[in-house]
């Protein structure tokens, strides 16, 4: 189970770190910019992000997951003011996330916690928001390749290149790794 929490860290680590490489091929416009008044800007899914982080995992074995104090509703809100203030909710975020996994034990996976008075074990809590945050991460950077059109750097095997990316795996010996280590090893 240690292996778990140690590769759900990994996991999270990766999806931050496919959120910031988008962030840095996006001009200050793009961050804020919404196709229709229905859909939302790169900036209203972080701060989405960061109010579902703040009230998941604050007080993470002892609370409910939604907090009385959490304004979902307004974390739709496209009022962010610029990409410092984006990158500050996103890192504060993802700092909440980090500090309450990194605090767990291998005995508290089977703890009952509560998300709106529904129970999970912490193991069931961790796997729902490890499918919540890369469905919203994966919106962001969908938004980021249709922004940057041509301009766009693949986050992972560039089209027309896995044939290579293949043959450079297979060449290597069998080992044991996570997938994640190459990818948020290769910050930009």
């Amino acid at each position: 189970m240690n292996d778990y929490l140690s590769s759900v860290i990994k996991q999270f680590e990766y999806y931050k770190t496919l959120g910031e490489k988008t962030f840095h091929q996006l001009s200050d416009e793009q961050l804020f910019w919404q196709f229709n008044p229905e859909s939302n800007s790169v900036a209203t899914i972080v701060k989405h992000l960061w109010g579902n982080m703040l009230s998941r995992w604050t007080d993470f074995l002892t609370s409910d997951g939604e907090k009385e104090w959490r304004q979902r509703d307004a974390e739709f809100d496209n009022d962010l003011k610029n990409r410092e203030e984006l990158l500050a909710k996103w890192n504060e975020g993802w700092q909440c996330l980090f500090d309450a996994l990194n605090s767990l034990t291998e005995s508290d996976l089977t703890t009952e916690i509560y998300i709106r008075n529904m129970g999970h074990t912490v193991l069931e809590a961790i796997n729902r928001q490890l499918a919540h945050y890369p469905y919203h991460i994966g919106q962001i950077v969908y938004i980021g390749k249709m922004a940057c059109d041509d301009r766009w750097k693949s986050l992972s095997i560039p089209r027309g290149n896995s044939t290579a990316y293949n043959a450079e795996k297979f060449s290597q010996p069998k080992r044991k790794e996570h997938f994640a280590d190459e990818f948020i090893e290769k910050k930009e």
